[in-house]
């Protein structure tokens, strides 16, 4: 633990629990690539961090500029307003089938926000948490904070008949008398799963056999290609095992509204509640009107982002087949594709993806996040690249990641 002191000045001690945590590598590439392009004049092409490049949807916009107006800028009650609550529980339902109440519903800043809720209503010193890896870094993080034990399973990785798979097989021989807790992201990050219907049914007879949570995040739920998605809250029993995550951010371009939200049984939400308003207040209260909006209005924005989103994913999957090394699987959600670059380091005698993501950077200009940032292991020897960018810069950013690898690995 470092312990900061200076002369005359008391020792600041801080909760050595924090040693534990790390940030998210996401925003540290992001801050590396602009001061490169700052410093350099460099024009960086980013296969970075995970934001939709689309404008927030016009009409949304115009709600939240209507709600600051007419002076809507002061407190909420803690789990949002109810308008907002009814849109999101009318819109799971009608989706789902989920039956979800709006007194089932916390309006949090952010999914994020949502995850910490989650975990922290759930986990003590001791308790483990499965996460099927590579994962998003945030759930360990909150679970090691609460002094709870991360459980890493890795995905079955089948480049040619069937991408990332739950390794059900595995999940539940991992489950001890200490698990409390399975993470389940789907559609996934960072490497585009979908997880079918038949490996969901698994997972939830799992839950109800060995009494175990299911904190399900789906966040992504809307940029869903070529494949059928299935929700946790399609199960009649999901008030007995599962706490449900989404939010606003993705699916509407919302990232820097701050707007997520938590589902869970009444009795679970009613002390959420409790740790909620004590951490945040409520969300911003303007923002909730426009989610109202987002929700209920016109979703043609959202169709033909994602319609973009899916040319664009072939478009990089069809280019990145022709980089030396890259084994590359067809992401089927999200807006990540996870390629596989072992045989790339191999051919450039690079020691590591960190160090080849590095070097695209520094060298390159080229903007790809290093697999072992999405803990624990099985991130390792893959990169990640979010196709939430122009079809040119795919194009740019591909080309010159081709060329930087033929350089590297002497063929010019």
């Amino acid at each position: 633990m470092i312990v900061l002191n200076s002369k005359n000045k008391p020792t600041l001690n801080y909760n050595p629990v924090l040693d534990n945590i790390i940030g998210e590598g996401a925003f540290t590439y992001l801050a590396r690539a602009k001061e490169i392009a700052r410093t350099r004049g460099i024009r960086i092409v980013s296969f970075g961090i995970g934001q939709p490049d689309f404008p927030t949807p016009q009409h949304i916009i115009d709600e939240a500029k209507r709600a600051l107006d007419e002076g809507f800028t002061g407190y909420t009650e803690t789990a949002g307003i109810l308008e907002v609550r009814e849109a999101i529980a009318d819109y799971l339902n009608e989706r789902y089938k989920g039956d979800v109440k709006p007194d089932e519903v916390i309006v949090t800043t952010g999914a994020k926000t949502a995850i910490f809720l989650a975990i922290a209503t759930y986990i003590r010193e001791g308790d483990e948490v499965i996460i099927p890896e590579p994962s998003y870094p945030a759930y360990a993080q909150v679970v090691k904070l609460f002094k709870g034990k991360p459980k890493y399973v890795s995905l079955e990785w089948k480049v040619d008949t069937g991408g990332f798979l739950l390794d059900l097989t595995r999940i539940e021989e991992s489950i001890t008398p200490k698990t409390r807790m399975i993470i389940l992201n789907n559609p996934h990050n960072p490497t585009g799963a979908v997880f079918t219907k038949e490996q969901v049914d698994r997972l939830m007879e799992i839950a109800r056999e060995r009494n175990v949570i299911i904190v399900a995040d789906e966040i992504y739920d809307n940029f869903v290609y070529d494949i059928e998605f299935n929700s946790v809250l399609s199960y009649e029993d999901w008030r007995d095992y599962v706490v449900y995550v989404n939010g606003f951010s993705k699916t509407f371009s919302m990232t820097g509204w701050r707007l997520g939200y938590v589902v869970a049984r009444r009795e679970v939400i009613r002390k959420m509640l409790d740790l909620a308003v004590n951490i945040y207040s409520c969300a911003p209260s303007f923002a909730q009107k426009a989610a109202v909006i987002a929700l209920k209005g016109d979703w043609t924005p959202v169709k033909e982002m994602v319609k973009v989103f899916k040319a664009r994913r072939d478009l990089l999957y069809e280019l990145l087949k022709d980089v030396p090394g890259f084994e590359v699987w067809k992401s089927q959600g999200a807006f990540y594709m996870f390629p596989c670059v072992k045989k790339t380091l191999e051919l450039t005698g690079i020691s590591s993806e960190k160090e080849l993501a590095d070097i695209l950077l520094e060298k390159y200009g080229v903007v790809v996040l290093p697999g072992i940032l999405f803990p624990d292991k099985a991130g390792k020897g893959f990169l990640r690249l979010s196709f939430a960018t122009s079809f040119e810069d795919i194009r740019e950013g591909v080309k010159r990641i081709k060329e930087a690898i033929n350089e590297l690995s002497g063929k010019k």
